[in-house]
């Protein structure tokens, strides 16, 4: 495949992105970051693949392109991978891992089971770049460059995604469980999930926002439809009664604009028309939070900046596990054939 379009359209995005709002943020040094957790460090570079394979987020961006297009809620569920990814042991790919007979993967834990998705996308990007080039891009890596793509590909700001992950030779269904915030949490429980992981109040508002994109069953809500958790505006909740009469149904975390990465998750928080608990919790009872909350709701460009900044951050956090590049995203190499 000829990836002469994809560059230049990658491109091209991204300076679109800029141009309407984004401002890129920069390490203090803009080629390289240290990201320290559990005492290891990695150093992770914006160009790390540039000699080694440069068609790598070419190859990324064509497939992220072509399943968002196909599924506009696929740009959604790539953010989410990475999140969740990134929340157990830092950002290492565990969670793409399948259960074998010695460990059970982080796929069956309570906050992933029967929701995440994407790992069909993943594995169709990985199957190309392996191609090109052979045991040299991480899927750690791939899930950072997808998520940003599906946002940049959803409206959003873009941001240079720093690489140089290795991916874990195990996965922790305790820790999956234990680390990634429920969608009932209230402010003081995010706020100490986001602390344990080295980030911000700031962080925590700011990545909150990519909830503009998605899903949620109504089961992961159930305590605003009863009328439960922070207030609710008394319409909106009436419109989520009616929606989730039926169980299995599906609601949008944002339902102004579901489809397109923006702000109004913001306006709709103020508004108390915050989808899950979790949400609405963020303007409960801490004054900086809700002035965040605030800002992001007033300007796009606010809420732009910080959101890549903390994808960054967020991005940067690492295991100090002994890691590989795997040949298949969803089993360790050494028991590959």
């Amino acid at each position: 495949m000829d990836y002469n379009y994809y560059i230049t359209a990658f491109v091209c995005l991204m300076m679109f992105s800029a141009a309407f709002g984004s401002t890129l943020p920069n390490s203090t040094n803009p080629n390289e970051a240290e990201a320290c957790v559990n005492g290891a460090t990695i150093s992770l570079t914006f160009d790390f693949y540039l000699s080694s394979c440069p068609e790598a987020e070419a190859i990324v961006f064509s497939w992220v392109e072509k399943a968002v297009s196909d599924d506009p809620r696929m740009a959604a569920s790539l953010l989410r991978l990475h999140f969740h990814d990134c929340f157990v042991n830092g950002c290492d790919a565990s969670v793409l891992l399948d259960d074998t007979a010695s460990m059970v993967g982080e796929k069956s834990a309570a906050p992933n089971a029967n929701s995440l998705r994407g790992f069909d996308v993943i594995d169709a990007i990985k199957a190309e770049i392996e191609y090109f080039c052979p045991q040299t891009v991480s899927c750690a890596d791939i899930l950072a460059i997808a998520a940003r793509d599906a946002v940049v590909l959803s409206g959003g700001p873009a941001w240079e995604v720093e690489m140089g992950r290795k991916d874990s030779l195990t996965a922790s269904k305790a820790s999956a469980n234990n680390n990634i915030p429920s969608p009932n949490s209230d402010l003081p429980t995010l706020m100490s999930k986001f602390q344990a992981l080295g980030l911000s109040l700031q962080d925590l508002l700011a990545l909150s926002g990519a909830h503009t994109m998605g899903k949620a069953r109504c089961s992961t809500f159930s305590a605003r439809l009863n009328g439960g958790g922070p207030d609710i505006n008394v319409e909106f909740l009436q419109s989520l009664q009616q929606l989730c009469a039926v169980n299995t149904t599906l609601a949008d975390l944002d339902h102004a604009t579901p489809m397109t990465f923006d702000n109004r998750y913001f306006t709709n928080i103020l508004s108390s028309e915050g989808l899950l608990p979790s949400d609405q919790a963020l303007v409960a009872g801490v004054d900086e939070a809700r002035a965040l909350v605030q800002s992001y709701a007033l300007d796009a460009r606010v809420f732009y900046r910080d959101f890549a900044k903390s994808m960054i951050e967020m991005g940067g956090l690492q295991s100090a596990a002994a890691g590989e590049i795997r040949r298949n995203c969803r089993a360790v190499n050494q028991i590959l054939p």
